[in-house]
């Protein structure tokens, strides 16, 4: 079976249009048109419903594209095997990590593992949870960052840090005026929340639970930027992790963050990758690198906007 006409698959299964695929792919249409074809007359199924305006996979195509995307992942695996046999630090990583996190943790790391690398590409990928373990699952990703807890048995995990949420309230806000909050301090108010499928929210939700205090039910954002606009709007309050109000991240005029007295909420950030991955132990030595985070961005105490007097 030919593994470019695999890739050829998984490419027009991804963009469902053939000169998409084949741009994708960096070839011609009839070339890879005629790929599939072979590939479908050697299996002796249809793969794709071709139509005028659309490219759809049959139920038999989807499977075998499925299996596909783990086949190759495998040989991925099995070509980064023998790089690293001949330079460890070499070849390519693909990295998951979720949107809440990416844009404000990896200006601080990326430099450090280029520096310790500097023979390592590292392709970096904005999902969100959900679809970082199922890439993972898929072989399309080597680790990812994630927030614990993770289910999934066939993971191996490694801490990195613990993040600590800080309160987002608008500069006249009542709560603005405390040095630190209680986490009685948000007993009836409600809370500004990301839509369904972040972990944050889900987080942000426990928190809610513990404190007695509820979600604003009339608006949902769609990333943290949305959430700190909105504070600063004076539409509500929200929980913000700490890496989110650490330069480089601009400071937003009419928003102050106020740290929890501890122990106040946090989340646990880890790297995880498959258990049978070939990459384990320089993942690992990888991992190191994320987790060496200076401590002092992690303080929530130290925001960027001036500390008011404890009320």
């Amino acid at each position: 079976m030919n593994l470019r006409a695999l890739q050829y698959l998984l490419a027009l299964a991804e963009v469902r249009h053939f000169s998409r695929a084949a741009e994708l792919c960096h070839v011609s249409q009839p070339t890879l048109s005629t790929q599939i074809r072979k590939l479908e007359d050697e299996l002796d199924v249809q793969l794709v419903e071709r139509h005028p305006r659309q490219v759809m996979l049959t139920p038999v195509g989807e499977e075998i594209v499925a299996r596909a995307r783990t086949l190759l992942g495998e040989v991925e695996a099995i070509r980064a095997i023998a790089r690293r046999s001949r330079d460890p630090h070499s070849g390519t990583v693909r990295i998951g990590i979720f949107p809440t996190l990416a844009p404000y943790l990896l200006p601080h790391v990326v430099p450090a593992i280029r520096k310790a690398f500097p023979r390592l590409t590292l392709r970096l990928y904005e999902e969100k949870t959900e679809d970082v373990i199922e890439m993972l699952g898929q072989g399309r990703l080597d680790a990812g960052l994630l927030a614990l807890p993770v289910s999934e048995e066939w993971l191996h995990s490694r801490i990195l840090f613990e993040e600590p949420f800080v309160l987002a309230v608008p500069d006249h806000h009542p709560l603005a005026r405390r040095e630190f909050i209680d986490m009685t301090d948000l007993q009836d108010q409600e809370l500004l929340l990301l839509e369904d499928g972040h972990c944050l929210r889900d987080q942000a939700l426990e928190v809610c639970q513990l404190a007695g205090a509820q979600e604003k039910l009339d608006f949902h954002a769609t990333s943290m930027e949305t959430l700190r606009q909105m504070v600063a709007a004076n539409t509500g309050i929200t929980l913000m992790p700490t890496l989110a109000v650490k330069p480089p991240v601009a400071h937003t005029d009419n928003l102050v963050t106020r740290p929890f007295r501890q122990p106040g909420p946090k989340r646990t950030i880890a790297m995880a990758w498959r258990k049978t991955s070939a990459l384990g132990e320089f993942l690992e030595e990888l991992a190191g690198l994320f987790a060496a985070i200076d401590s002092e961005l992690l303080d929530p105490g130290q925001t960027q906007e001036p500390t008011r007097p404890s009320a």
